[in-house]
Parts: structure tokens; C-alpha cells; sequence
């Protein structure tokens, strides 16, 4: 609509107090017009101001299309269907391609002392509120803002008549200032004679908390005013910048948005001598701006006034907030004396507000006042409602462990109607149809599309290691499968005559380590020994040994064909059958191992009594039974003064050499020589007792305290990094070293204390275990017939059955989607790569590694990476793993050098090791659902931790299917344990999966979706499928009806006009205008009274409403 007098469309300042006479009122309000929705009051102009002179300020500062103050034809209401909901309307803004910023909010509250006025920072949000507690020495523990919904409805009311300026050009505070009080002039919200006292409140000193003040921020007793503002004066800009000039100051006031001349000198000379909260800034996202929420009370004032400002864009315009971030925001509130408690609860709405993550990108986004009231209906309309009698306000909400996205209120997605319905929400499912486990039909398809997919990130992974988590997880990684490696190598010697031992499991941990950290498709999967292993290499050699073969080739035929047929199954991508593997099968296999880890730990601590048995009755005296019993030499002289001085050092070998022969040495005691020296002097040890050691009290009580305090201190360190003591990167480093700590603490223990504990033995020569054994095995023997080759395949096919299970259900543990991998898994290389090591290994008679389930769990969990920049109150957010290369190719090049550093590694005791062997198997278990369902068996149901599948799947069915798995782990356990049957695991193993197919019988679709994962789909499912969809279509079809149906749909902008409350806000707004410019008359009661009973009857209206002027 258009004035009369002009072409330029009529300004609305929005609710106004008018300050002129009566009779301006009189003609006001019979000349007043008015539109639905829209108030388009028409008022007489300001003495002074035409029509040119408003063209003019628009040059100058206010941006014609933006909302520096109210149009009477809104430019974005017009266009809008008059039926649009407040979210629809935030949608269509946020869709707009324009950028956002995260936004630090701080509010300050005004102080008043001897006439001065200094701002004081009493809250803050990145994203979570955190105040300043009673006192002012410390900030509270973030917490989620509690608001009250009559704080909401007063601060939408306060936006709705208060002047929203959009886009304002400002480089100081004092320009702002200028600004947001000609606007409040303008649209007759404030009496121009209080100019200077809201001015002097708006650019009063900023006062932070990080601050260290020795002295009291207020003036003191016996202070001058001089004094204490020559003290207090620490902020960006000093008064004299304000009052600089009466020249700069006129400039400024007829022009406020035009830049002085001298700017830049009157910046330069005003240089900050604050220092900002640089420690506070590792808190606050990159890029962002800040919001600054003024509020407070002046004794001039009878009335509130409102004001918000978005800047054209962020600066930095002086140090009103406490990090060093441009300004881009500014909310004022001020009000009269007794206004204080409401004008903060006001503010907390409005910084509530700013930090959230849609009507943030309102406020960024917004054209004019309506779409800031939209955003705040919006905000409304999502909302949960706390009942007052079932809470305490005074208890402060902890922030959520994860926030749901926000991306539904953002797009046109479905929203839930409510907290129960969010709840219960079905999230999405996942399947196991992975793109990678689908044969490509074409000879090795499978692995060249690994390859394809591996190369882009293959420089990635050697340099996303440049991190201290990493070295870390390699020194814990070494050490923890070092001690497997030579417990193995012991035993397979015993099982296979020394033909391997101890040497080839290290070597052959330093070459497979190596070569599959290279090469392989998913690089942390650490390959290890395993027990199933084990029995094929004694049934292979007892076999051998029955029918007189030699051992050695046979075995190197049985890797050939091994990796033969791994070769056929990667050349015909047979690794696709991954995908019938789900979580029951994982969860059984992985648990059953940890379990395995758990057991032999402690299995080898106890084991420490035979070789150090305990003396159950220390007052009898303990007598061991071992003594060496002398074997006479051919010749006179019978020992080796070398050999003596090897082994008792060079004093004793010297005084023995000098004064010892063997016609002299008969009185010498020869049953109390150590073994070793018993050897040397080619005696025997004879006794009941020579199979342990001799007797050293408090051996296994010390074993078990460095078992234990291993255990408990890696655990208790590892969770350290959740605790509240210490920074956060002292407690990450802690967390990342844990292992590595415990280990050190404990043998450091172990030296204090000097009890001779059990140690780790390793090999120090490099060479074969078992002498005149060659490194490189010929598989053509004299010793064995021809036929032996084609023999061979029968073992083979049994290694490739458990090379290929154990391989692939620990690399689908490791790529899970729990896990968040980015750069893609490659099941088919990995195999490729394992058989390619079964080769190399055959022919130089080493051990064959397949991946090891608990160490690649240890290695994930050791490189979990998670969020640094994390606001207070909120929850490290987990961002996955450090995918790289480096640490599993570190571990394989300490493996091998583990032979040159026997004396470092002969310090660390044995129970040490065990500990760590302890916590590996208790780590894997924690996180497995199947380990929480164990749990929920004992549990009464009001005690029951809400697990999402408890709330779609009847406790009782929950239970039967833990049953049957532990039934599935009990076979497995029995299987593993009993050596003659043992070869079997792997056919059980497989079998997991059959059982899990049987149970499409007995669990419906549905329970199984949410207590495992849905195979492939088979033509029963794809039935069911069918029927759904055919189902979910006609929902949509009946959903895209009631979608036009406008009806029956609920405007909260429409709906918060009826409420009471809002009337009850608008009609004490108005009384108190009324109050406060004598408005008496009888015709302005009559249209307020008029207005109220409109209101009264729930009439339509928009956001643009009030008042007639």
C-alpha cells in the first residue's frame, strides 16, 4: 500500500508508544486501517522527516529491502500461501543456498554503580548453557536450558513490537548504538530524551569471567570515578572513542552507518589491552560468530525496550565477548527497575534460540521480522512440555549421550509427533547385501574391484598415522602379540618334534604382519596363530610320522594346494558367501575366543604352581628333591673353563680353572649345583622335584598381583579419559597409553619387590629351531612316494575351510558399521594376500597366520578416534578409526627385531603379559549385544537398561533367542577344547550360519531384524516384502489425501494467539504503555477492548499484529 504523498511504500516501526498529544492519538485512531493479519496503522510523520529524508537514511544504512524496521506490506508475507505452517515457511527459507556459521552465545547482564554502567557476563552457549554461579568465581557444569514457555511467549511478543534490524553496516559498537536508538526514536518506542542514557548503557565496558581481577570491578569507597574508570576501562574501544570528536560524533549521528575518515586511526590507537579467552576457544567449531545478548534494567526507563540486530556481516566491534570471534548478532533488552529476573529469563530464551541449529540458520537467513517470529513458532511447535509437578526447575538437565539429527525440521521430511513417537521410531536396518559381496561374474571381479577401490586411499593410509594414538596403539599391539607368538612357538615345538617353534612363529609374524599391512584390503586386521591351527599341524605330523613320511614336504604340498583353492575362491568371488555370516554368527565366534583369551590368562597364572609351587605349611621346612649326580670323564681334565666361565662368570670360572681338577675335586658338593652348572660339568639332575624350580617363597602371590594390578590398571586408565580430572589431552594421552603404562608400572613392580617371577623368554640367535633344519624346505623328498602329493589336497581342503572362516568372520567384525571405516573393506585381496603368505610360508616352514579376532579388535579399539572440538556438556562424538597401515606394518618390523632386543624383553614378567592377555578378552567382549542379553536374564524388568530391541521384541522371546546362542557357544567351547575333535571347530563354525537360517521358523522377521541381521533375501522374505510394500502404498496414498487437507492440520502461529497466556502477555504490554504515556482516552479502551474480544474469538491472524496506533 502507498501513501498519498509518495511512491515509497510506508514504513511499519512496529508497535509504537506514541508521545505526542492526545489529539494526535484522537486523529490516529480514526484514521488508523487495517488487514488481516497485517497491522498497517497509518501514522503522521515525524516533524522533520519527509519522504526524501527517509530515502536518504536508506542510502545511508537501511537496506530498503531488508526488515530494519516493520514494512506495511511485508515482502515475504505476500508471496506466502495463507495457509502455510510456520515449518513449512522455515523450510522453504532454510532451502535458500546461503551460508551458516555456528554461533557462540554470551549474554550480559547491565550493572549499575555511582551513575556507571558495565556489562557482566553471566552465561554462555556453544551448546549447552553454562552460568555463572552465586559469587562469580566459577561456571557451572553445562547443562540443558530449562525455559519457560511464558519466557517464550514474552520474548515473541518483545520481537514482534520491538525493532528488528536485518543486515545493519556497522564497524563499532557505538555506530550499533547510534543505530538501534534512532530506530527506537523512529518507531516512537523511546522518548528521544533518553537518547543518551541507553546510549551510555549499550557502549558501557564489557566485564568477562576468565578474567583474573584483583580488584573489585565497582568503584570502590574511596575512589574517584576518574580512578575507576581509568581502572575499568579494558575493553576494544575506550570512551574516548565514543566521545572522540563532536565532529565524529555528529557524523555519526546523522549518518551512523557511514565509516569516519579516521577510522582506522581511532581503532589503532584504542588497541585491546584485554586478554580473551584463547584456552576456551578449543571449544567453539571452526568459523564461528557470535551472538550477544544485552539485557538488563535502567532506572530511566518506565517501559521495556526491544531490539535485534544482524550485522551485514561479522565483525569485530569491539571485545563484548569473551573469545576473540566477530560479532554478528545483538539482542538488547532493556527495562524499567523490577524487570531484572523477567529480562534474563528472556534473554536465556533468546540465546536458547540462537545456538539451535535450525532457527540459527533462521536468524542467518531471515528477510524481515516474519520470518524471525516463524522461526520462533517453529521452535514452539517442537518443543517438549515438562509436567510441574513431576520435575524440580531447580534440577539442572544432563546433557544426552547423542542428540537426534534435526535434518526431518530442516527438510520436508516427516516429523514425529512427539517424544514417545520419536522413541519408537524404527531406525534403519542394516543389510548385509554390501555392494562389495556380490559376484561380479567375471574371473577375479571381485579382487580387481578391491584393488580399484583400495588405490584411491593408499597414500591416505601411510599419512593419516602422524598421530600419538597410533604409536601407542603399535607398542600395545607388539607387545600383545609377542607373547602369543612365543607361547604358540613353545607349543607347536612339543607338537611337531622342534621341526617349528618359537623362531619361525616370530619370523613368521614379521613377514605375514608385513606383507598384509602392504598390501591387504583392510589393514587392521592383525593375523595371529590359532588353536585350530595348532591341531591340524599334530594330526598332519603324527600321520607323517605312522606312515614314515618325512614331515617337512609333506606339509609344504598341503600349503600348496591350500593356496591353490584360496586362489580358486578368490578368482570366482566365493568370499560373497560373507554375506550369510550376521551377527549371531559373529558375536558367537568372537565371544567364544575372547572367552578363550580370558581362560588360558587365567589358565596360565595358576599354571605358575608348578613350576613355583606354593608351601602350604610354612613351619615345616620345604625340601626340594633335586640334586645333580656326577658322570665321570674319559680324561682327567673334564670341564670347559669357557663353558664354566659362560656360565658362572668370569671370578668363578677363573679360581675354578686355577685350583680344580678332577683328581682334586672330590670333596666338592656336587648335589647342590644349579642345573646349568650340572650340565657343564656333564652331570645329571635326579629327583622327584627337578621338573619345576627349586622353591622361592611368594613366587605365585606376587604372579597374581601383577596379573591383577595389569588388569585393573590398563582398565582403570583406559576409562580415565571419561573422568572429570585433569584436561582433556592429558586424560586422552593417558587413555591411548594405558596398556603401555600398566605394563611399565608392573614391571617396575616386579624389580622393586626382586622375587624371581616366570619371564619372557626369546629366542637369541637367529636360526631354525630344530638343528641341521634348512630355511627352505624342497618339497620333493626321497622319503616320500609320488602320491603324496595328490594326498596332500585332503588336509588342504580342511586349512582352507579354516583359514577361510577364521579370515572372513573377524574381517566382517572389523568392518562393521559400528565401527564407521571410510575407506571400504577388500575381502577378496585379503584373501588374496593371505594365500600368497600360506605359499611363502610352506616353503620355508613357517607357522601359517590367519587374521586373529581379539587382536583386530584390540587394534580398532586402540585407534578409535573421536571429536576434540567439543562444546561443554556434549558427549565426545565417536568419528571412527584412524585408517592406516602403519601401525600393523610397525608391529611386523618389531617382531622380527624382537630377537635383538632379548634384553629388554627378558625384564618383563610373564603374569605381566597375562594381564594384558585379560584385558583383550574382556575389551572384546564389551559392546556385543549378546553379552548384554546375557545379562538381561538376571535382571528384573524395571532394572532393564532400554535397549531398542526390548522395545519392539517381547522379553520372553528375547531370552529364547539368548538361549539358543549360548547353546551354539557351549558346541563351539566343547568342540575347541577337546584335542581329538577339535579339527571339527570350523565345520561348527559353519554351521552357526545354518542354525541361524532355521531360525526364519521360529522368530518372525520383524524379532529378528531387531536381535540380529536379515540374510539375503529368500522367497519368503521377498513375500513379505511384497506385502509390505504393497501396504506402506497405501498408507502413502492415504497420507498424500489428509496431505491437502488443510483442515485438520494445526497452525501453532495461528494457535498461540488463542492461548491465554498470550493474551494475558499482550494485554500487560499494553496496560503498562497505557500506564506510562497517560493514553486515557475513552476511544483508544474502546479499541483495545474491541481488539481483545477479536482475539477472544480465535479469528485468524498473522504475525504482524497489535495494537492500533
Amino acid at each position: 500500500m502507498t501513501d498519498s504523498n509518495t511512491e515509497e511504500t510506508v514504513r511499519d516501526y512496529g508497535l509504537s508508544r506514541n508521545f505526542s498529544s492526545d489529539n494526535f492519538n484522537t486523529e490516529a485512531s480514526d484514521a488508523h486501517r487495517q488487514m488481516i493479519g497485517v497491522r498497517l496503522p497509518r501514522r503522521q510523520q515525524r516533524p522533520g522527516r519527509s519522504s526524501s529524508s527517509r530515502r536518504h537514511r536508506e542510502q545511508n544504512g537501511y537496506p530498503k529491502n531488508s526488515d530494519t524496521s516493520n514494512s506495511n506490506v511485508p515482502e515475504v508475507t505476500t508471496g506466502l500461501p495463507a495457509s502455510m505452517s510456520p515449518s513449512e515457511h522455515i523450510q522453504q527459507l532454510i532451502g535458500e543456498n546461503e551460508e551458516s556459521h555456528f554461533v557462540f552465545c554470551q549474554m550480559d547482564t547491565l550493572y549499575t554503580a555511582l551513575n556507571e554502567y558495565q556489562w557482566r557476563e553471566t552465561a554462555r552457549w556453544v551448546k549447552y548453557e553454562e552460568d555463572v554461579e552465586d559469587g562469580g568465581e566459577r561456571w557451572s557444569k553445562p547443562h540443558v536450558a530449562s525455559l519457560s514457555l511464558h519466557s517464550l511467549f514474552e520474548l515473541r511478543s518483545s520481537l514482534l513490537m520491538g525493532a528488528v534490524m536485518l543486515d545493519m553496516d556497522a564497524f563499532h559498537i557505538t555506530q550499533v548504538a547510534d543505530l538501534i536508538i534512532d530506530q527506537l526514536i523512529n518507531a516512537k518506542l523511546l522518548e528521544s530524551n533518553l537518547r543518551d542514557n541507553v546510549r551510555a548503557a549499550i557502549i558501557a565496558n564489557h566485564a568477562h569471567q576468565h578474567q583474573k581481577r584483583r580488584r573489585s570491578m565497582m568503584p570502590t569507597e574511596h575512589e574517584s570515578m576518574a580512578d575507576f574508570r581509568k581502572r575499568s576501562m579494558k575493553r576494544n574501544f575506550s570512551s574516548q572513542m565514543s566521545f572522540r570528536s563532536r565532529d565524529s560524533a555528529a557524523k555519526l549521528n546523522r549518518n551512523p552507518t557511514s565509516v569516519p575518515e579516521n577510522i582506522g586511526e581511532m581503532l589503532n590507537e584504542s588497541a585491546s589491552s584485554a586478554k580473551l579467552n584463547q584456552q576456551f576457544m578449543k571449544k567453539i567449531p571452526d568459523g564461528a560468530e557470535a551472538a550477544n545478548i544485552l539485557v538488563g534494567e535502567l532506572d530511566c526507563l518506565k517501559y521495556q525496550i526491544t531490539a535485534f540486530v544482524r550485522l551485514t556481516e561479522a565483525r569485530s566491534i569491539g571485545d563484548m565477548t569473551e573469545v576473540p570471534l566477530p560479532t554478528r548478532f545483538i539482542f538488547l533488552l532493556l527495562g524499567p527497575p523490577g524487570s531484572q529476573n523477567k529480562n534474563v529469563e528472556m534473554g536465556r530464551s533468546m540465546s536458547t534460540l540462537m545456538v539451535d541449529e535450525v532457527f540459527r540458520e533462521v536468524a542467518f537467513r531471515a528477510k524481515n521480522r516474519q520470518d524471525i517470529l516463524s522461526g520462533i513458532d517453529e521452535f514452539l511447535d517442537q518443543v517438549t512440555v515438562l509436567p510441574p509437578g513431576e520435575w524440580d526447575p531447580k534440577i539442572r538437565i544432563e546433557p544426552p549421550d547423542k542428540v537426534p539429527s534435526q535434518d526431518p525440521r530442516k527438510q520436508n521430511a516427516r516429523v514425529p509427533e512427539g517424544p514417545k513417537v520419536a522413541a519408537e521410531q524404527v531406525e534403519e536396518e542394516e543389510c548385509h547385501a554390501d555392494p562389495t559381496l556380490q559376484r561380479t561374474g567375471r574371473l577375479f571381479g571381485g579382487l580387481i574391484e578391491d584393488v580399484k577401490r583400495k588405490i584411491p586411499w593408499y597414500a591416505s593410509d601411510f599419512k593419516d598415522c602422524l598421530h600419538i594414538q597410533c604409536v601407542a596403539s603399535t607398542l600395545y599391539l607388539y607387545l600383545a602379540t609377542l607373547t602369543p607368538n612365543v607361547t604358540f612357538g613353545g607349543l607347536l615345538g612339543l607338537a611337531t618334534n622342534q621341526y617349528m617353534g618359537t623362531m619361525e612363529c616370530i619370523l613368521t609374524a614379521a613377514i605375514v604382519g608385513i606383507l598384509f599391512a602392504l598390501f591387504a584390503g583392510q589393514p587392521l586386521n592383525i593375523l595371529g596363530s590359532t588353536g585350530p591351527m595348532l591341531v591340524l599341524e599334530m594330526i598332519v605330523y603324527s600321520f607323517c610320522m605312522d606312515q614314515g613320511w618325512d614331515y617337512m614336504p609333506v606339509r609344504a604340498w598341503t600349503g600348496i594346494w591350500t593356496t591353490v583353492i584360496i586362489m580358486l575362491v578368490v578368482a570366482f568371488d566365493l568370499s560373497a558367501l560373507v554375506r550369510y555370516i550376521t551377527r549371531f554368527t559373529e558375536e558367537s565366534f568372537a565371544c567364544l575366543i575372547a572367552i578363550i583369551f580370558i581362560y588360558e590368562a587365567i589358565k596360565k597364572v595358576i599354571g605358575i604352581t608348578k613350576l613355583y609351587p606354593v608351601n602350604l605349611s610354612p613351619e615345616d621346612e620345604f625340601h626340594f628333591n633335586c640334586s645333580c649326580i656326577l658322570t665321570p670323564p674319559d680324561n682327567a681334565t673334564y670341564f670347559n673353563t669357557t663353558d664354566l666361565a659362560l656360565g658362572a662368570g668370569p671370578a668363578y670360572a677363573v679360581q675354578e680353572a686355577t685350583t680344580m681338577s678332577f683328581m682334586n675335586s672330590t670333596s666338592m658338593d656336587y648335589a647342590s649345583l644349579s642345573e646349568e652348572m650340572c650340565k657343564l660339568y656333564n652331570g645329571t639332575m635326579v629327583g622327584p622335584d627337578c621338573a619345576s624350580h627349586p622353591y622361592v617363597a611368594d613366587v605365585f602371590f606376587l604372579s597374581i598381583i601383577l596379573f591383577f594390578g595389569t588388569y585393573f590398571l590398563a582398565t582403570s586408565l583406559k576409562e580415565f579419559k571419561t573422568s572429570g580430572y585433569f584436561p582433556t589431552f592429558v586424560r586422552q594421552i593417558v587413555s591411548d597409553f594405558a596398556v603401555l603404562i600398566a605394563i611399565i608400572v608392573m614391571v617396575g613392580l616386579d624389580i622393586a619387590i626382586g622375587i624371581g617371577t616366570p619371564k619372557l623368554e626369546v629366542p637369541e640367535k637367529f636360526s631354525p629351531t630344530k638343528p641341521g633344519r634348512s630355511w627352505f624346505i624342497n618339497p620333493i623328498s626321497d622319503k616320500n612316494p609320488w602320491w603324496v602329493i595328490l594326498v596332500a589336497i585332503v588336509p588342504a581342503f580342511l586349512s582352507t575351510i579354516l583359514i577361510f572362516l577364521d579370515q572372513q568372520i573377524t574381517a566382517v567384525i572389523v568392518n562393521r558399521k559400528e565401527n564407521k571405516l571410510k575407506k571400504g573393506n577388500g575381502y577378496h585381496l585379503d584373501m588374496f594376500v593371505v594365500g600368497v603368505c600360506v605359499l611363502i610360508c610352506s616353503l620355508f616352514g613357517l607357522p601359517w597366520y590367519v587374521a586373529a579376532t581379539v587382536s583386530a579388535l584390540a587394534h580398532i579399539m586402540s585407534l578409535k578416534k573421536e571429536s576434540e572440538s567439543t562444546a561443554p556438556g556434549e558427549k565426545p562424538v565417536f568419528l571412527g578409526c584412524r585408517e592406516q597401515r602403519v601401525t600393523a606394518l610397525v608391529v611386523g618390523i618389531l617382531s622380527g627385531l624382537s630377537v635383538f632386543m632379548t634384553k629388554i624383553l627378558k625384564v618383563i614378567p610373564m603374569p605381566v603379559l597375562y594381564g594384558v592377555f585379560m584385558y583383550m578378552g574382556v575389551a572384546a567382549l564389551k559392546g556385543m549385544q549378546f553379552v548384554d542379553r546375557i545379562a538381561l536374564i538376571a535382571m528384573p524388568k524395571k532394572y532393564q537398561p532400554d535397549h531398542m530391541y526390548l522395545r519392539h521384541v517381547p522379553i520372553k522371546r528375547v531370552h529364547l533367542f539368548t538361549l539358543f546362542q549360548i547353546v551354539s557357544l557351549a558346541v563351539l567351547w566343547v568342540v575347541k577344547m577337546i584335542k581329538s575333535i577339535s579339527i571339527l571347530f570350523p565345520v561348527m563354525v559353519l554351521g552357526t550360519c545354518i542354525v541361524r537360517k532355521l531360525f526364519e521358523y521360529i522368530f518372525s522377521q520383524r524379532e529378528l531384524k531387531w536381535l540380529d541381521d536379515l540374510m539375503p533375501e529368500d522367497k519368503k522374505m521377498a513375500k513379505e516384502d511384497q506385502e509390505k510394500a504393497e501396504e506402506d502404498e497405501k498408507e502413502n496414498l492415504l497420507e498424500d489425501n489428509k496431505k491437502f487437507n488443510y483442515g485438520d492440520r494445526v497452525n501453532i502461529s495461528e494457535e498461540v494467539n488463542k492461548t491465554g497466556m498470550w493474551l494475558q502477555v499482550r494485554r500487560s504490554s499494553t496496560k503498562g504503555d497505557d500506564s506510562i504515556y497517560h493514553i486515557k482516552n475513552d476511544r483508544n479502551r474502546k479499541n483495545m477492548k474491541n481488539e481483545e474480544n477479536v482475539e477472544k474469538k480465535g479469528q485468524k491472524a498473522a504475525f504482524y499484529f497489535g495494537e492500533n496506533a
